[in-house]
């Protein structure tokens, strides 16, 4: 239900930004009909792997995949609100706390069957958000910044991106083995009472 809620949400501003209010400030030239086209897509791609690639159809993992969803619901939705315009600071914290987000839907991913090390389960989430990172740069580059008003600082709010977005997703490396062991003593001390 949450999953269908942040794809319509999500979905729904892209329509408007798109058709019905293309000429706002917020929406010119950043791409919103490329957009249209690729955020459901991507938001649809992980849960669509685990249904098709999955063995336990019955129990899908639906936290992972709000996770992973609400980063372009959060995306959108700031330049729905002009914050990526108006708020000096909206970007750079968008690309740690979405990446963060997404590092909280891989990290239940990874940790889903079998117990792994700490150290596999950061560099895991940390190694996935940095991909990530890197590629949701390349589609900014190609969407909306070559040949566009951002060009002359496109280089140095990349590599700013990319590097807050890797801190993202190692904060959430973190966060997933400090949950897994918060849920490991809480699991003790069930079984000890």
């Amino acid at each position: 239900m949450v999953c269908a809620l942040l794809l319509v949400l999500t979905v729904g501003q892209l329509v408007v930004a798109t058709f019905f209010a293309s000429g706002l400030e917020q929406f010119e030239g950043k791409g919103f009909a490329a957009r249209l086209g690729l955020y459901p897509v991507m938001m649809l791609a992980v849960p669509l792997v685990w249904r098709f690639t999955s063995k336990r159809r019955a129990d899908p993992p639906w936290a992972a995949f709000a996770w992973i969803m609400l980063p372009y619901l959060v995306d959108v939705t700031g330049n729905t609100l002009n914050l990526y315009d108006s708020v000096t600071w909206w970007d750079d914290a968008n690309h740690y706390v979405n990446w963060m987000f997404l590092g909280l839907g891989a990290g239940l991913l990874v940790t889903r069957g079998r117990p792994r090390p700490v150290w596999e389960i950061v560099l895991l989430v940390g190694g996935i958000g940095a991909i990530m990172a890197i590629f949701w740069e390349v589609g900014e580059y190609y969407a909306f910044i070559r040949g566009g008003t951002e060009l002359d600082t496109a280089y140095t709010d990349t590599l700013g991106d990319e590097v807050l977005g890797t801190l993202g997703a190692l904060t959430a490396g973190v966060i997933t083995v400090l949950r897994g062991r918060v849920a490991g003593v809480a699991r003790v001390a069930r079984v000890r009472s």
